[in-house]
């Protein structure tokens, strides 16, 4: 018997990494540290930004949003999985289903984009030193990070009006912690062949033009840098964007390795245990990436925490 998909009965089921009760308290306690890790860390990356006037500059705006996108991202998925296994309950509503794949597909698109857009700062910045405070004025980098927002608005709106078509039968058991698009459409009877389609169209273009654009800038970068005459010069320009490289591969790195997984192994439980490769890790480790790697970072990191101890 089909359920129609505005029925307010319409349930999924969310069943997670392992239905093993052992390994479960084990995943709660490593997803809620890996959590707190994520927010606290990335929320010290924003406060230090905000707070320390020599990193009002392109580069921190852009980390500062990449910041923001990171911690949302784990918020939707994370605390939902928390819950369930503490509840025990691995219902999610269809409504809140359908709401988790679209800021899920939001927070991913624009991930690429403005790790895309670092890029080109870090392109014009090294290349066209000289003009860099003129190209990369502030209005300039308020558009790109709208534009790359409103792109990732209509990618996840797409996306969900498209499953909004779909019929889906009474096996609604999703092998995953949270509502991944691809994972939801599988559950449908009716015929998915256009969102999967659509699935490929836009992964290729919303991911693979920021990362052509990544190599792009970096080709330039490179062929720059080894023209400078200076090895201390070559040392900066390669130490400013270390941080950076170190997120994209990263990022793509572990998204190509899931996508990978996901055709070569069939079972979706390890698929599903593959994506915290890509959708909880790089969101954990970026904060340290950027404050290992970065002495401005660092030293506003430590007026942050003086200041955070002073007034405990």
């Amino acid at each position: 018997m089909d359920i129609e998909n505005k029925s307010v009965t319409f349930i999924f089921l969310l069943r997670g990494l392992t239905d093993d009760t052992e390994l479960e308290s084990l995943i709660f306690g490593l997803f809620l540290g890996m959590y707190l890790i994520t927010v606290f860390g990335n929320i010290l990356i924003m406060l230090a930004i905000y707070c320390d006037s020599h990193l009002h500059t392109p580069m921190y705006l852009f980390l500062c949003h990449l910041s923001f996108n990171d911690m949302y991202l784990v918020s939707i998925t994370v605390p939902k999985m928390l819950v369930n296994i503490q509840t025990q309950d691995q219902r999610i509503t269809y409504a809140g289903c359908l709401s988790q794949s679209f800021f899920v597909a939001v927070c991913t698109v624009f991930e690429c984009f403005l790790l895309g857009v670092m890029a080109y700062d870090r392109y014009v910045a090294i290349c066209y030193p000289l003009r860099y405070t003129v190209l990369m004025n502030s209005c300039f980098c308020i558009i790109l990070v709208l534009i790359s927002l409103f792109i990732s608005i209509v990618n996840g709106l797409l996306h969900s009006l498209m499953i909004l078509h779909l019929s889906f039968c009474s096996d609604l058991e999703i092998f995953h912690f949270f509502c991944e698009i691809a994972q939801v459409i599988k559950l449908a009877c009716s015929d998915s062949l256009i969102n999967n389609i659509l699935i490929f169209v836009t992964a290729f273009i919303f991911a693979g033009i920021p990362l052509l654009g990544i190599i792009f800038s970096y080709i330039h970068i490179v062929s720059t840098v080894l023209k400078m005459p200076s090895s201390e010069g070559k040392y900066k320009a390669f130490f400013t964007c270390g941080s950076h490289l170190s997120v994209v591969c990263l990022f793509y790195g572990t998204g190509f390795g899931v996508y990978i997984t996901s055709d070569v192994i069939d079972s979706p439980r390890e698929t599903a245990v593959a994506s915290v490769m890509y959708s909880i890790v790089p969101p954990m480790m970026n904060p340290f990436i950027y404050s290992l790697r970065n002495r401005d970072m660092k030293e506003a990191l430590k007026k942050v925490i003086v200041k955070i101890t002073s007034l405990l």
